[in-house]
């Protein structure tokens, strides 16, 4: 039987207590999970594949970021990091959640899982804590040309200059996720680009923590972070013996349809990780822990972690 725990621990802005998730098994430990969310969802959204981790011996724990989820004091806050430094400030949150469960499951292989904007984030983690996981999951992650991430990070700044950090900019919103659509035949949401499964995109188009329209301040601190990543001397940074899996839907705009998540591995490889693998699952979308034929990638992310642990 799985026990769940949901607690906090103080935020590293000094102001917020992060709300997180622990899911346990009833047996011996193997091997922890750390789940990074993404944007404008929370980590309540994994509990089945969080739950099927701990009946293999496996527990799992997340956090709600700033600006989303329990961790929001009211809804001005929602998809806001905070006035400054909010990219600097989630990633080290994920640092204070790590420490918390190494000191809890000491000895005990650790892997980091980031999906979508919480891959960005995990990357970020591991060029400035290169050693702090024993191995890495990306999902549905992708990456920014320079050019791209400089125009990004100019427009939010002007927003951010002229409106304040919390205004939330339909032309930001439009820039960011407004492609995402081509291609999707039928869609019953504009939220179809997530999954093929009609059930969780209802939940999502109705839950008032999903989708929503993010902050400039967000937009800002997101084009810092990918334009970090994006950057030679910051993978340089990883430890090159670590294990990375990416894992990605072949439908996932995110990814570049696939060719993004490639290049990036590219990256990876190219910097000196020696341990790389990717699994591009073909016909589905961004969110592979909740696509129609979701157990085969559950199945397939434990079969990995299996190997490298």
């Amino acid at each position: 039987m799985v026990q769940t725990n949901d607690l906090t621990f103080p935020s590293t802005d000094g102001i917020h207590d992060i709300h997180y998730s622990l899911w346990m098994p009833d047996g011996p430990v193997r091997a922890v999970v750390q789940l990074v969310h993404g944007v404008a969802e929370y980590v309540g959204r994994y509990d089945a594949y969080a739950r099927y981790m701990t009946q293999n011996g496996i527990a799992v724990a997340g956090d709600d970021h700033l600006g989303h989820g329990r961790t929001i004091r009211d809804g001005k806050e929602l998809g806001w990091f905070g006035e400054e430094k909010g990219w600097e400030h989630v990633t080290e949150d994920e640092k204070r959640l790590h420490d918390l469960l190494h000191e809890r499951y000491p000895g005990v292989p650790m892997v980091l899982y980031g999906h979508s904007m919480g891959s960005f984030i995990a990357r970020t983690y591991l060029g400035w804590h290169p050693d702090d996981f024993d191995a890495c999951v990306l999902s549905g992650t992708g990456g920014q040309s320079p050019a791209m991430c400089a125009a990004a990070r100019f427009l939010a700044g002007r927003e951010v200059k002229k409106h304040g950090s919390g205004y939330r900019s339909q032309m930001l919103q439009k820039l960011a996720f407004g492609s995402y659509m081509k291609g999707i035949d039928d869609p019953i949401s504009p939220n179809d680009w997530i999954c093929r499964d009609p059930v969780v995109i209802r939940a999502y188009h109705a839950d008032p923590l999903c989708g929503f329209t993010g902050t400039a301040g967000l937009m800002r601190d997101m084009a810092e972070g990918l334009t970090l990543i994006g950057k030679r001397s910051h993978m340089a940074r990883m430890n090159k013996d670590m294990p990375v899996l990416f894992t990605a839907g072949s439908a996932d705009p995110v990814g570049g349809w696939g060719k993004g998540v490639e290049k990036v591995a590219a990256d990876f490889r190219r910097v000196g990780m020696r341990d790389v693998t990717v699994k591009l699952w073909p016909g589905m979308r961004h969110e592979i822990h909740n696509e129609l034929g979701k157990e085969a990638v559950w199945q397939d992310t434990l079969d990995w972690i299996n190997a490298k642990i």
